[in-house]
């Protein structure tokens, strides 16, 4: 078995973001938004002589997490929370409250648009998208009589069924997550949810439903992941870490997760993920049966060449194999710079903390 973790930890370096305050240009983009959002909450309030809505603003999202890697296409995301100190009992329709944060932002750019879950502003440069803020919209859980925090959904032009207060914790998404095993341990959890990132981007088409979402492996990361590690040294309880090994586990368990649904006298094959905290919906839901008897095919595919890479012994090969399904950020070794390199010299046993 060739050894290429050090091609692991090199391909991590190279996808890899740091987290929202680490990136100032990231947080410069954020806080230009809310001083805006600051000044037309003020305006259009002041000027229907009300008081003006206080807020609390937080980061969501895999900057907080510290799982975003850099997007192919340049366009990075940006998430932010806007958790108004209103109670969802005083707006039954909360795209009122949505409205606030559109309209305090429409303008500001060329394109501002209400999107079911969030309000985005997109930055754009030479015609095509750089950067795109989410502005989700919460009613604070201060403020609601069952202390519950709940996410507005719809748009202006939903049906009253689809503008709705939906219990949501994303807070407690980000802690369980930052939390899931500790040092080096979910160092590896970390690269494991990148890995696959970058491995969707590289395998699926962007639009619509047709790739699983970033939150979806995420997810199923958490649920799956457990530390992989060779036993080099038993005197010294000396491991290390063995990226491949991690991933094929988490990707293995995935597949072998799908169940069969039966509807109307028709079956299919679907992955169902549910988050751990409200509103513990199932991430991969928007999947068409389609889309999802690809997404299998791909993570068979990705599974065959991760066992391929796994049992080859020739370095190079190994990491071509898996540049391939990665893509070019996936380096691949100087033959001369691995002559006769195989695995690592000892190992005894393989630990699964």
């Amino acid at each position: 078995m060739a050894d290429i973790q050090k091609q692991f930890a090199e391909f991590h370096e190279a996808i890899k973001l740091k987290r929202f305050e680490e990136n100032s240009t990231l947080v410069e983009k954020r806080d230009i938004i809310l001083n805006k959002l600051d000044a037309g909450l003020k305006k259009n309030f002041e000027a229907k002589n009300e008081p003006v809505p206080k807020y609390n603003k937080f980061n969501q999202g895999s900057y907080e997490m510290g799982t975003g890697i850099k997007p192919l296409n340049g366009d990075y995301d940006i998430d932010v929370g806007i958790s108004f100190k209103v109670a969802k009992d005083d707006y039954s329709d909360p795209v009122d409250v949505k409205k606030w944060v559109y309209e305090a932002l429409d303008g500001h750019t060329k394109r501002v648009e209400m999107r079911r879950p969030c309000v985005t502003v997109f930055y754009q440069k030479e015609g095509e998208t750089e950067y795109h803020v989410d502005l989700a919209v919460y009613s604070d859980e201060e403020c609601n009589s069952d202390k519950k925090k709940y996410l507005a959904k719809g748009n202006l032009n939903s049906s009253s069924d689809n503008k709705i207060w939906e219990h949501s914790e994303p807070c407690q998404l980000t802690d369980l997550i930052n939390d899931h095993y500790s040092g080096d341990d979910h160092k590896q959890f970390v690269r494991v949810i990148r890995c696959l990132k970058r491995w969707k981007d590289n395998n699926f088409k962007i639009d619509g439903n047709a790739a699983p979402v970033g939150i979806g492996l995420t997810v199923a990361s958490y649920d799956y992941y457990v530390p992989k590690k060779d036993l080099v040294d038993a005197f010294a309880s000396k491991y290390n870490y063995n990226d491949l090994a991690a991933l094929k586990y988490v990707v293995s368990r995935m597949i072998n997760s799908f169940t069969t649904y039966y509807d109307s006298g028709t079956s299919s094959e679907r992955l169902k993920t549910y988050l751990p905290v409200e509103p513990r919906c199932d991430v991969f839901v928007k999947m068409t049966d389609i889309q999802m008897a690809d997404f299998k095919k791909q993570l068979n595919a990705l599974l065959d060449a991760l066992n391929s890479a796994e049992e080859e012994v020739d370095p190079v090969t190994a990491c071509e194999t898996l540049q391939k399904i990665f893509g070019d950020d996936f380096p691949v070794p100087e033959k001369s710079d691995t002559a006769q390199k195989k695995g690592p010299a000892i190992i005894t046993s393989s630990a699964s903390a």
